[in-house]
């Protein structure tokens, strides 16, 4: 009896390592994820898929108004959904153990330029969602309000928020909802995060307007700015531009790199082919701002109001696919090319 209880247990521990193998396996090659075999003995096949008990793995914990995000026992970041106008992720702690993003409004930080205090971190958001300004905050600004969670998943190689989300315009009115999968990925020497996002057009037609205030984005820490009293950064793209001629410039993948407590870490934002308008723009700024935004056509490309605009019908959804890179080291260093050649050719 013991013998065919623990033969049970041992073909089960396989499968879903297997299957977890088998999620990730794109990634094995690049980033030299883990594929060991798990033997016949239950008890190393438990040790091996035990993330509880052990920090190594990503462990996802959710609290009370915030999902705490761990990598092999340290602090990444934080998902905060609760008493902000829209879900952000904060802090952003590189691989260098040091935060690439700004802290205020969140909290006091050094050096730290207490302007636009909507850039929080990293977030999702976009400045006009049939016409109504989901970007900037103040009063008469739409709010991106939290739903519910539909999976919080710890992992060995990869954990996962997925969360659902609704669009309320300043007099209440819902335009629409978004259900989003952030995966968190536990590899050497660097940290990733894919996002995805789907639109539904749940309440009638979408207008995602043409502006340049938009969409994926972070607000990096000020050595890493371009301009500023402490500035120490340079942004380049997959077409080579370089630093201040990025803005409004169409590119596969975007970086932005520079001196952060003594280090050189760099930020990749990357966007998926199968993104609608791919390459997508980008309003990357001097002071920090980086987002990848493929509405703006009239901003970047001085052409009439509008071109830009994208419409989804009623009861249709639209999907946007992003990977977030924080490296070491400069472009060339991070291999930044290298690594989105490998996520274009498997996603």
């Amino acid at each position: 009896m013991n013998i065919r209880s623990n033969s049970r247990r041992d073909f089960l521990a396989k499968s879903i390592y297997s299957a977890s193998i088998l999620a990730v396996g794109p990634l094995n090659k690049l980033y030299a994820i883990s594929e060991q075999v798990i033997t016949g003995d239950s008890t190393a096949a438990e040790t091996s898929l035990s993330v509880s008990n052990n920090p190594a793995g990503v462990k996802i914990t959710e609290n009370e108004n915030k999902v705490t995000v761990e990598i092999n026992g340290k602090l990444f970041t934080e998902y905060c959904y609760k008493d902000a106008k829209r879900p952000y992720f904060y802090p952003l702690i590189g691989p260098t153990g040091v935060s690439v993003t700004r802290n205020w409004p969140m909290k006091e930080g050094e050096n730290e330029e207490k302007d636009h205090p909507h850039h929080r971190s990293l977030w999702y958001t976009h400045g006009s969602i049939n016409g109504n300004d989901f970007w900037t905050d103040g009063d008469k600004n739409g709010n991106i309000v939290h739903d519910k969670f539909i999976k919080i998943e710890s992992g060995r190689e990869v954990g996962i928020i997925q969360s659902q989300n609704k669009y309320v315009a300043a007099d209440g009115k819902l335009i629409c909802t978004d259900t989003r999968t952030h995966k968190f990925y536990n590899i050497p020497d660097a940290k990733m995060i894919d996002f995805e996002i789907t639109f539904h057009a749940s309440e009638g037609e979408v207008v995602l307007g043409d502006t340049k205030e938009g969409s994926m984005a972070l607000r990096l820490a000020p050595t890493l700015r371009l301009e500023g009293a402490v500035a120490q950064g340079h942004i380049i793209n997959s077409e080579g531009i370089k630093d201040k001629s990025t803005w409004g410039k169409r590119a596969a993948w975007c970086d932005y790199y520079g001196l952060l407590k003594g280090e050189v870490v760099g930020v990749s934002i990357f966007d998926n082919p199968q993104n609608p308008k791919h390459p997508t723009w980008w309003h990357v700024r001097e002071y920090g701002l980086f987002a990848a935004n493929p509405f703006g056509v009239s901003d970047f490309e001085k052409k009439p109001k509008g071109t830009g605009n994208i419409k989804i019908h009623e009861g249709e959804s639209l999907t946007f696919k992003y990977r977030i890179y924080i490296h070491k080291g400069d472009h060339e260093q991070g291999k930044v090319a290298e690594h989105y050649k490998e996520y274009a050719e498997t996603k």
